[in-house]
């Protein structure tokens, strides 16, 4: 069982940066790949960005690519998301997700998280 919790979000004007994180509990954190997904109001859940239980892969959406990088740190058990130029479009609730041994673009990972808001003002 992982739980997985993330924080950092909050009220950023278009153009600004921030950094979301994602701690998970549990042991074998590195055998987890990790996701970030967002979801805006009134649709649906869409990819991010993700990254392999190595570290060596990691996939963006179109939408974000240049603009964020998802990292680990293994020592935290912990996942970052870097938001560079934000834009007012970014605004959603960014859930963290994680699936052993796997890793993808689609929302099928087994653990979740609580979600947590991003604003980006215009």
């Amino acid at each position: 069982q992982v739980q997985l919790v993330e924080s950092g979000g909050g009220l950023v004007q278009a153009g600004g940066s921030l950094t979301i994180s994602c701690v998970a509990s549990g042991r074998a954190f590195n055998t987890y790949g990790m996701g970030w997904f967002r979801q805006a109001l009134g649709k649906e859940r869409e990819f991010v960005a993700a990254l392999s239980w190595s570290a060596s892969t990691r996939y963006y959406s179109d939408a974000v690519r240049g603009r964020f990088s998802i990292s680990r740190d293994e020592d935290k058990n912990t996942v970052y998301l870097q938001m560079n130029s934000l834009k007012p479009e970014d605004t959603a609730v960014y859930y963290c997700a994680a699936r052993q041994y796997g890793l993808g673009d689609t929302p099928d990972y087994d653990y979740w998280g609580q979600g947590i808001q991003v604003t980006v003002s215009s």
